[in-house]
């Protein structure tokens, strides 16, 4: 018990070193934007003075480092700046990230729900033709972008002519779970589905492929030898075995899905991340684009700290290093 606390206080330790690496990363990348801050926030009409008095009464003048603590001293506080319309970057992110991380969440569990069902059988039919079938489906999956495959569910199933009509083409007004959970779940359908399937492709092969080696294993052969039901050593003893390296590969799948949200936010018109990404490049406003990215990027580091602590949970192995 000793050694897994050990394991996940050193998890803990990396956390503020990574998070102050990526603040740093992304203000540094964003101060070699052309974007004036202080034309944006005055206008094309402001005087050189007035745009002068502003660079100096914001700190825009200082070096990089001072700049950058001055930055980093505010985030502590909450403060991300203000966008081009003079709201606060952190309140703007706080409606819009909730929505992202649902749609990620919920494509994430369509994901691994199709990945373990998927996998499971076809390493139990090896070989044989669903092992085949799935196999298609995992290349084909994996190789489609989750944008494209967005496209198409909108001119199967959106309701649009043409179209089965089961499902919005376009979100009109995000609509919470609490306030009205069937519109909700139509709304975040198609999306989850879009970002879920080229997960699950890949997911799909790494649980075959990590099924196929456990039920290889002696321990397998000599419980069914002993009457152990092969059902309750798959459900018991394999599948659990088999789940250490899919969780491995979670934690970037994950990455892959948040980054992918933002997209197709924007092909389903969500008023999330992504639209609040293009209107900040759209509009040069560097404080939005740089709050949006922070966050995303910490959101980031945090899931995998998660899966890390998931992956030292579930393989005892691991423990006794």
């Amino acid at each position: 018990m000793s050694n897994l606390l050990r394991l996940i206080g050193r998890r803990l330790l990396a956390l503020p070193i990574m998070v102050l690496g990526v603040t740093f990363l992304v203000f540094f990348i964003m101060s070699f934007s052309p974007a004036d801050p202080a034309r944006l926030a005055l206008g094309e009409s402001a005087s050189p003075d007035a745009l002068e008095a502003y660079r100096e009464a914001n700190g825009l003048n200082d070096p990089l480092l001072i700049r950058y603590f001055h930055f980093l001293g505010g985030m502590l506080q909450g403060d991300l700046g203000t966008t081009t319309g003079n709201a606060s970057v952190t309140d703007v992110v706080a409606k819009a990230f909730p929505i992202t991380l649902q749609l990620t969440f919920l494509g994430l569990f369509i994901a691994v729900i199709i990945a373990l069902v998927f996998g499971v059988i076809a390493a139990l039919y090896r070989d044989r033709w669903p092992d085949q079938l799935i196999r298609v489906f995992s290349i084909a999956a994996l190789a489609t972008p989750s944008f494209w495959l967005a496209i198409l569910l909108i001119q199967w199933l959106g309701d649009i002519p043409g179209g089965w009509g089961m499902f919005p083409a376009l979100v009109a007004r995000w609509v919470p779970f609490a306030e009205n959970p069937q519109i909700y779940l139509n709304n975040i359908f198609l999306p989850a589905l879009a970002l879920a399937v080229p997960v699950a492709g890949s997911l799909a092969r790494v649980v075959r492929t990590a099924m196929v080696e456990e039920l290889d294993k002696d321990y397998v052969r000599t419980a069914i030898g002993a009457g152990i039901p092969k059902g309750e050593v798959i459900s018991r003893n394999v599948l659990r075995n088999a789940l250490i390296t899919p969780i491995t590969v979670l934690g970037l799948r994950v990455g892959y899905l948040m980054g992918g949200a933002v997209i197709i936010e924007i092909i389903f018109n969500i008023q999330a991340m992504g639209q609040l990404i293009l209107d900040g490049v759209t509009r040069n406003d560097v404080y939005l684009v740089q709050g949006v990215t922070l966050t995303v990027a910490i959101a980031f580091i945090l899931v995998n700290i998660v899966v890390d602590m998931l992956y030292v949970l579930v393989n005892p192995r691991i423990r006794s290093i």
